[in-house]
């Protein structure tokens, strides 16, 4: 487990792009935080980290957006209104896992126990202030380094 502590938008961003360059597939990125956390500016960032050239926006009424590098996909999901099994298999969240992309998962709550094992958990608090976030990374596997 690592903790950061993120001062703005652009400083998340940098923090997910610096997991995003260490991601290899197939991978879950699950987050964890309410609404206005900063999931996607995470997001936006670990794309960024892949290589990825992309406007990355929140997936909350396409529940997924799909995102292609030169080497690798990063899937953007939204499970925020996800209440049962035949919803998620629904999303095609299986389906996407199976090709052996990188799956960023947004409102990961609402499936916790159709993670896989290797799942990187982020969760995102906030800090003392309006733009500062407590973000923190669990997954032995893969950790960011210094």
């Amino acid at each position: 487990m690592r903790q950061f502590v993120t001062n703005s938008v652009e400083e998340t961003e940098a923090l997910g792009a610096r997991l995003g360059a260490q991601l290899r597939g197939p991978v879950v990125v699950a987050f964890f935080g309410g609404l206005g956390m900063g999931k996607t500016a995470f997001t936006r960032g670990i794309a960024k980290g892949m290589g990825i050239d992309a406007d990355v926006s929140s997936p909350t009424f396409a529940l997924v957006h799909e995102y292609h590098g030169d080497t690798s996909t990063l899937y953007h999901f939204d499970m925020y209104r996800v209440e049962s099994w035949d919803d998620l298999y629904a999303t095609g969240f299986f389906d996407f896992y199976e090709t052996g992309g990188v799956l960023a998962v947004e409102w990961s709550e609402q499936i916790e126990n159709a993670l896989p094992d290797n799942t990187v958990r982020v969760e995102i608090a906030r800090g003392d202030n309006e733009n500062q976030r407590i973000i923190t990374i669990r997954n032995a596997e893969c950790g960011i380094r210094n």
